[in-house]
């Protein structure tokens, strides 16, 4: 028997991702504190990558304990420049921040996948994508934050690629799978080696 697959999020655009891809699953979020998790791994000296795939697991974990039996995908998404790893913007000045500290420079998407089942982690998984802002002045950012209002504080890195945002790069190294963090062919990969799709 095929097992049941869970997404354990509440993302519209993850779960257009699994739709788009034929999948037949259901999704629930998961109810977790992402702040309390992360903050012990920050101070640890945690990698992105590593804070990534804790939360990935932890979400996955958390819903698994409510579906017995299901295959649990967890997903999480950090984004760094160098070591330092960013969270999103509280306010607009923090955004127009946010932006200041980006412009000209390449950061990285870390994309951290995870599958649970009763607790147990069966797979991990992190893919990258790199994103070269190119240098943008005071009044671009002014006036780029004024037209996208409140949807820059969706997202950790004050921008939306899916929208005006793509204004802001020059060079995007990486799949749109990954960008809007979920890693779609290693997961489609992984479910046809358990027997979860039909391969």
């Amino acid at each position: 028997m095929t097992p049941k697959l869970v997404l354990a999020s509440s993302s519209p655009f993850r779960r257009t991702l699994m739709e788009n891809a034929g999948l037949a699953f259901e999704a629930h979020a998961a109810h977790i504190d992402e702040r309390a998790i992360e903050a012990p791994l920050e101070k640890s000296g945690a990698t992105p990558d590593q804070v990534a795939l804790v939360l990935a697991e932890a979400k996955a974990d958390e819903v698994s304990r409510r579906f017995p039996g299901a295959l649990v995908i967890g997903s999480d998404q950090t984004m760094s420049l160098g070591s330092q790893v960013f969270h999103k913007p509280r306010d607009m000045a923090d955004a127009a921040d946010h932006l200041h500290m980006l412009e000209g420079r390449t950061h990285r998407l870390n994309s951290a996948i995870a599958i649970v089942r009763n607790g147990e982690v069966l797979w991990r998984h992190v893919a990258h994508a790199q994103l070269s802002m190119r240098p943008l002045t005071d009044d671009f950012i002014a006036r780029h934050l004024k037209r996208v209002g409140s949807k820059a504080l969706a997202s950790v890195g004050a921008y939306q690629l899916e929208g005006e945002g793509i204004q802001l790069f020059d060079k995007i190294d990486g799949d749109y799978f990954t960008i809007l963090g979920l890693p779609m062919l290693p997961l489609l990969a992984k479910l046809r080696e358990l027997d979860a799709i039909d391969g």
